[in-house]
């Protein structure tokens, strides 16, 4: 076992590493041979790239929800997750509402923003008489990286400095970006760094600046807090036709329930968080799919939920007084279809194509609309059946892989639990009575 730190471990090869880790640390004897197992034959070095120290892949099921109707037209939307029930959720969803007008959607932003933080002990007052020079200064200094972009009709679309509050002497510069089709995140990075040079000299070369001593940059960076880059997405329908999903109830107690659940997630953070949780579901498996930044888009989402000073539910419903249902979503979403893995991966390439190669401004409506269908299937079985009964059938072959049953075995246990609750240990029970039934 080591008692020391692996020097170097990054500029060894695969093998070298894999020998490095087996004489370190203790692992399976194995280890070598399961890693390559999962190695692609024909792309491995494309997918090496991705990443550092990669020893082997991680294989995500690549599932596909048909039926979706958004902005009338029709999607099949590809969807990486591995959580049973999600996919078949969204999928039952987008079949009932694209029989109900399917989901409309508003994007009311793609603006995205980064940050120069930097430390002066001046007034607030003194730069903004100075604001408009300091923008043009901050312009032309990124104007050989902004070019390519402006041709796409993106760009920077504002500049301002924000004192931060009850921090005196902090201050953000605050860039806005409009990146087009693109996810941005190195165009915005890259004119940041840029700007921190010709932000500090206009700092001494202003005396009006330069009296209250010297300006100090902290950190240049964008944020993932993307405010100005949100979709909303929405869906309705006449209480009667609920009736699909009301189980055992009338489509109006249906109705009824359905929106206290909701409300629920709006007055409760405990609730709102798997609430929102069930959201991500379906939008995190878009993102996924599409190669997108899954990480961005929840952070992001989790601050907004949160704006209001009490993490909330993302999505709300109501009753009108003229019987129509009505549910929508409102989330920031920065996502792109160009750059990144967005064309380098081949399933997050396929999976744009099978989108029909949207604008980042559409993905974002069917990222958002698969995290409402999810929500809508979610809320439903939890005022009905409860969510296990639907969860735990789509587990039962996880379950059955976990005993290592026979085709035999799983063939009998699918029939067996066809009106049974599934559980693991209802699995482990019944694989033990066949099995010694059969034995005897």
């Amino acid at each position: 076992m080591m008692n020391s730190v692996l020097q170097g471990f990054s500029k060894l090869s695969r093998k070298e590493k894999i020998e490095k880790l087996l004489d370190a640390y203790h692992l399976p004897s194995d280890f070598p041979n399961r890693l390559a197992s999962y190695r692609h034959a024909a792309q491995q070095d494309l997918f090496d790239d991705f990443s550092e120290n990669t020893l082997s892949n991680y294989f995500l099921p690549f599932g596909v929800a048909p039926n979706f109707r958004i902005d009338d037209q029709w999607y099949v939307v590809p969807m990486v997750v591995e959580e049973s029930s999600v996919v078949a959720a969204a999928s039952r969803a987008a079949s009932f509402w694209a029989k109900n007008g399917g989901f409309k959607t508003t994007i009311h932003g793609t603006l995205k923003k980064g940050h120069i933080w930097f430390k002066w002990n001046g007034p607030g007052k003194s730069l903004n008489a100075l604001s408009q020079k300091l923008n043009q200064t901050l312009l032309d200094a990124v104007a050989p990286i902004t070019a390519n972009m402006e041709k796409r009709g993106g760009g920077i679309k504002e500049i301002s400095i924000i004192p931060l509050p009850d921090q005196p002497s902090i201050y953000q510069l605050e860039v806005l970006f409009e990146t087009a089709d693109s996810m941005g995140a190195n165009f915005i990075n890259s004119c940041l760094e840029e700007m921190k040079e010709p932000l500090k000299k206009f700092f001494h070369s202003h005396d009006a600046l330069k009296q209250y001593g010297e300006m100090e940059i902290i950190m240049a960076i964008l944020s993932n807090f993307t405010t100005e880059c949100l979709v909303t997405t929405k869906v309705e329908c006449p209480i009667s036709a609920l009736k699909p999903f009301a189980a055992n109830l009338s489509t109006e107690q249906f109705a009824e329930k359905f929106k206290l659940a909701m409300d629920i997630a709006g007055w409760d953070t405990s609730r709102a968080v798997t609430h929102n949780k069930g959201i991500f579901n379906g939008t995190d498996a878009v993102v996924i799919a599409t190669g997108n930044d899954f990480r961005a888009v929840e952070a992001a989402g989790h601050a907004w939920a949160a704006r209001g000073g009490q993490y909330r539910s993302l999505s709300k419903c109501n009753i009108s007084a003229d019987n129509m249902f009505r549910m929508e979503l409102t989330m920031p979403m920065a996502l792109g279809t160009v750059g990144g893995l967005t064309r380098l991966h081949p399933l997050a390439k396929l999976a744009i194509e099978m989108l029909g190669n949207p604008s980042a401004r559409k993905l974002m409506s069917i990222a958002a609309s698969a995290g409402l269908a999810n929500n809508f299937s979610a809320v439903a079985s939890l005022v009905t059946t409860g969510i296990q009964k639907g969860h735990m059938k789509l587990h039962l072959s996880n379950l059955l892989n976990t005993e290592e049953a026979s085709q035999e075995e799983k063939s009998a246990a699918e029939q067996y639990f066809q009106n049974k609750t599934v559980s693991a240990k209802a699995v482990k029970d019944f694989l033990i009575n066949r099995r010694q039934q059969i034995n005897s």
